[in-house]
This record gives C-alpha cells, sequence and structure tokens, in this order.
C-alpha cells in the first residue's frame, strides 16, 4: 500500500482547503478494512492526531479542530478526505495521512503535504 497526500498550499486565515490521501497499490479488501488519519506536525513539535475514520465509520478529531475539519473516505476511489475550514495561522502545519490495515496490523504513512495559513 502506498499513501499518497496532495491538497495542501497557503491560505489565509479563515480560508478553506481539502487535503486527498490516495491508498495507490491496494485492492477494496485491504482498503476497506483500514482505520485511516490525519496526522500534523509543525516546526518543534511532536507529530499530533487531527482526526481519524475507523472501519466502522466512526470518526475522532482534536479538540482544536472539532467543528472545523472534516474526514471522510471514498471507498469506490480508495480516497480519504479531510476538509480543512475557518482555517487559523495554528493549522499551519506538515500533514501526514495514516493507514492501519487492521489484517497485518501494519500502518503506512504518506510523505506528508504542507499547510500554511496566513494571518
Amino acid at each position: 500500500v502506498q499513501l499518497q497526500a496532495s491538497g495542501g498550499g497557503l491560505v489565509q486565515a479563515g480560508g478553506s482547503l481539502r487535503l486527498s490521501c490516495a491508498a495507490r497499490r491496494s485492492i477494496s479488501s485491504v482498503f476497506n478494512n483500514m482505520h485511516f488519519g490525519w496526522y500534523r506536525q509543525a516546526p518543534g513539535k511532536q507529530r499530533e492526531l487531527v482526526a481519524n475514520l475507523n472501519v466502522a465509520g466512526n470518526t475522532n478529531y482534536a479538540d482544536s479542530v472539532k467543528g472545523r475539519f472534516t474526514i471522510s473516505r471514498d471507498y469506490a476511489k480508495k480516497m480519504v478526505y479531510l476538509q480543512m475550514n475557518s482555517l487559523k495561522p495554528e493549522d499551519t502545519a506538515v500533514y501526514y495521512c495514516n493507514a492501519h490495515w487492521l489484517e497485518s496490523r501494519s500502518d503506512f504513512w504518506g510523505q506528508g503535504t504542507q499547510v500554511t495559513v496566513s494571518s
């Protein structure tokens, strides 16, 4: 499984971005049995969980993004998204897509995409 993240960029505070994560080289039976998450890492800080989505469709969000970010998945396209609204300068970070395959208990990471929010 190869994860490819995209959609980052420079946006003004209050704006929106949608990050995408493509699960390449994965068949449906694998994709459908993966938990997905978005993490971020700001300069000088540890990587932190932003949002995750399990195979049952349950979501979990960091308190700092609740009500502003939404994680979702498209089974047909084998894509995972992070819709980010009302962006703040403190959301500036490199965002990483993560997948946890239940059957093998393996974790996969995308390459990261930079999000910069200007004030």
